[in-house]
């Protein structure tokens, strides 16, 4: 049996006070259309329709997947004038299911409820139980068998009407042989002068037709946006859920309230987090990581045991950053594209690191900047030294070999290579390479002296 997925995004919404079509609102960093059509997903429908309007140039271009077709609604004449829009588009004689694109918390079980029960042959309403169902469309039942005989609009109920606290969603499941049929029928005459979708309940009743309503689980769930208090109250909800979910499943936070997660975050056991970070992208989190308070993690993948204290900043955008088992970011770090660190790696306060790999227990503690640059094991590079790697119009790499110290306020100039064991005393710029176990010291130019032995770590 054929199944039809449309979604009516049309609307204006111009309580929203902004040029920005309001499906294209962001929720958690997704589009409130995006959502929709996510939860869509794993219905498997033979067409997905979306309806356009204004902004239609907009929205199209933002939502474009394979299998996702679009009509216009132009103008915008109703809820019933927009699916009249769609039929053309409409394939086979199986069940048509009706979205809104501003509604973007629906869940997957609901739509495959409402499908279920539709199988072709019933018009089925998606309903819902609301503390004030003001300037909701009552659902009246029958008193026998449960069934919906009309839907009355808030301003046409009487008093009694009005105490009924189940409303209708706006969502709904047809047949859609009866739908076009229907929606050809329908009439403006009304004060608005536009085409309701919700007279077709009354034409199902007259045709015998079974009319079911089945309840969403909750009234976030069928939740719209219409002006940028609603989205904010609806971004709280969803992250409440979302926090709810990962304590569940073990995570550790320390206030629900104070987290936002605008991605996917996968984790382990025995994972912590402090207030007010947010996730964004693909986040991966190894077991026993700790995320301190105010941090932004975005694409990126942090090992076990490793500790990223607060205010660190780790963005690795399409190229991804990783973090090794048992290393030590911040706090007021930053990560960006390419940063590969390996296992116990230290990378302290305003630290950043760009397109490089550090190896097992290499550190950076204060004050400096490695971009571009490959550095071994156990290097340890001084509080205000850089890698100089661009040179105007090309990067150039550094590389580190192990057991490089590295001092104070050095410029290490690309493409430039310190040998194994090397050493570069506080102050100097380095332009050329450095050999193994070699002293550096000079600006400018470099100065070996063979045969020098670096102190003796103090126990």
């Amino acid at each position: 049996m054929a199944l039809n997925i449309v979604i009516m995004a049309a609307g204006k919404g111009t309580r929203m006070k902004s040029a920005t079509p309001k499906v294209l609102h962001k929720l958690a960093g997704r589009s409130l259309l995006a959502h929709v059509l996510k939860r869509c997903e794993p219905l498997s429908a033979n067409a997905r329709i979306v309806i356009t309007g204004h902004g239609a140039e907009q929205v199209e271009a933002a939502v474009q997947a394979e299998g996702l077709s679009f009509v216009r609604q132009m103008p915008q004449l109703g809820t019933g004038h927009a699916i009249q829009q769609a039929v053309p588009a409409l394939v086979g004689d199986g069940t048509t299911l009706i979205l809104n694109g501003d509604v973007p918390l629906i869940e997957t079980s609901t739509a495959k409820a409402l499908i279920d029960a539709c199988a072709g042959h019933a018009l089925v309403l998606l309903t819902v139980d609301l503390a004030d169902p003001t300037g909701y469309g009552r659902i009246i039942r029958n008193a026998d068998d449960g069934g919906v005989l009309a839907i009355v609009e808030h301003k046409d109920a009487t008093p009694e009407q009005r105490l009924i606290h189940e409303g209708y969603s706006g969502m709904m499941a047809a047949p859609t042989a009866a739908l076009k049929r229907w929606v050809g029928q329908l009439s403006n005459n009304n004060a608005q002068g536009e085409y309701y979708l919700t007279d077709i309940v009354a034409m199902a009743v007259a045709e015998g037709l079974p009319v079911l309503g089945i309840k969403a689980h909750n009234e976030t769930e069928v939740l719209g946006v219409n002006d940028p208090v609603q989205l904010a109250q609806l971004e709280r909800a969803f992250q409440a859920q979302q926090a709810e979910g990962l304590m569940r499943a073990g995570v550790r936070l320390a206030d629900p309230t104070r987290f936002d997660l605008r991605g996917t975050l996968t984790h382990g056991q025995d994972v912590e987090i402090d207030v007010n970070c947010v996730f964004e992208g693909q986040v991966t989190l190894g077991d026993g990581v700790r995320i301190g308070a105010n941090c932004v993690i975005r694409n990126a993948t942090i090992a076990a045991g490793a500790r990223i204290h607060e205010f660190t900043h780790i963005d690795g955008e399409a190229a991804g950053a990783s973090v090794g088992e048992g290393a030590l970011i911040g706090p007021f770090a930053r990560l960006r594209p390419g940063a590969q660190l390996g296992a116990d790696v230290h990378i302290g306060n305003f630290v950043e690191v760009k397109n490089s790999t550090l190896a097992k227990g290499a550190k950076a503690n204060h004050l400096a900047y490695l971009g571009d640059a490959t550095v071994g094991e156990r290097v340890n590079y001084g509080a205000g030294s850089i890698t100089a790697n661009y040179d105007g119009a090309n990067k150039h790499r550094t590389t580190i070999g192990d057991d490089v110290h590295v001092g104070s306020n050095c410029v290490l100039v690309a493409p430039v290579t310190l040998g194994n064991g090397a050493t570069i005393g506080g102050g100097s710029t380095i332009t050329k390479d450095v050999n193994p176990g070699d002293l550096a010291v000079a600006r400018g130019k470099q100065v070996a002296l063979t045969g020098w032995t670096r102190p003796a770590k103090k126990r």
